[in-house]
Formats: C-alpha cells, sequence, structure tokens
C-alpha cells in the first residue's frame, strides 16, 4: 500500500489536541502539508510545532470558530483561493459534554449532530471542486459522542 503523501495538502479540523492532533502528525509523517483548524490560536501554534516536515511540507494553520458555519466557509474558501487545492479534509470535532449519555439532553446532540453536519457540507462544498480538478480527494469524518 502506497501512504505517500508528499504534494499533498490536507485540512485537519479540531487539530490542536486529542484525535484531530494525532491525525495531523500523522499525516504530515506520510509526506503531506497540513493545514491545522482549531478554535485557539494559542493551541494551534503549539501543533503546528509538533509536525514533521522531513519532506519540505509547508505546514500552516486557520483559526476558526465552528458554530460559525458562514465564516469557516469563507475562511476555507479565501485560504484555498490563495494557496490552492485541499486533497485531504479530516473532518473532526467534539462531541457533546462528557458524561454519562443518559444524563445528556436532547438538546446537547441536537447542537453537536447540527453543528458536525453542518460544517461537513460547508467544509465539502468548500474542498470538493478543488479535489475534483487535482483528481485526488479524500474525506475522513470523525465524529465522538
Amino acid at each position: 500500500m502506497n501512504l505517500d503523501l508528499k504534494g499533498k495538502r490536507a485540512l485537519v479540523c479540531g487539530a490542536s489536541k486529542g484525535i484531530g492532533l494525532a491525525a495531523a502528525q500523522e499525516l504530515a509523517a506520510l509526506g503531506a502539508s497540513v493545514i491545522l483548524m482549531a478554535r485557539g490560536e494559542e493551541g494551534l501554534k503549539a501543533a503546528l510545532a509538533t509536525l514533521k516536515n522531513d519532506a519540505g511540507q509547508q505546514h500552516d494553520y486557520i483559526a476558526a470558530n465552528f458554530m460559525d458555519f458562514r465564516e469557516v466557509g469563507a475562511q476555507v474558501q479565501k485560504y484555498t483561493d490563495s494557496t490552492g487545492a485541499i486533497h485531504i479534509l479530516v473532518n473532526n470535532g467534539g462531541g457533546p459534554p462528557p458524561g454519562p449519555a443518559l444524563a445528556a439532553s436532547v438538546n446537547d446532540f441536537a447542537t453537536i449532530f447540527a453543528q458536525h453536519l453542518m460544517m461537513a457540507q460547508v467544509l465539502v462544498q468548500a474542498l470538493v471542486p478543488g479535489m475534483k480538478a487535482a483528481q485526488f480527494g479524500r474525506i475522513v469524518n470523525v465524529i465522538s459522542t
């Protein structure tokens, strides 16, 4: 199996910690240039410093608030317009507040579900045209509860 991702660019959501950071680190280790996305700029800067660049990759980050779908879509579109296509999307975000499922309200789940679903659609619409033009695209959706 060829896992060489040199020349590919990956956008990883929720990338300042946890599963998102681990995915970003692995993609970088495989040669991809990684664009980290999360809310906190300080966490993104710290995460950026952990990415390998042995293949000459250019890593970057986008600070974004996932509760504002239109703004995130505009940020990603502006970014790709200026830097080129992103080939891999890791759509990752947190679940409802931690705790027993029986203690979580339906509204907690509805808010997170809408956030995941809406953000995935915004990012797909922003990135898939570039993936098609590059004749390479991968989308991974990660949801936790």
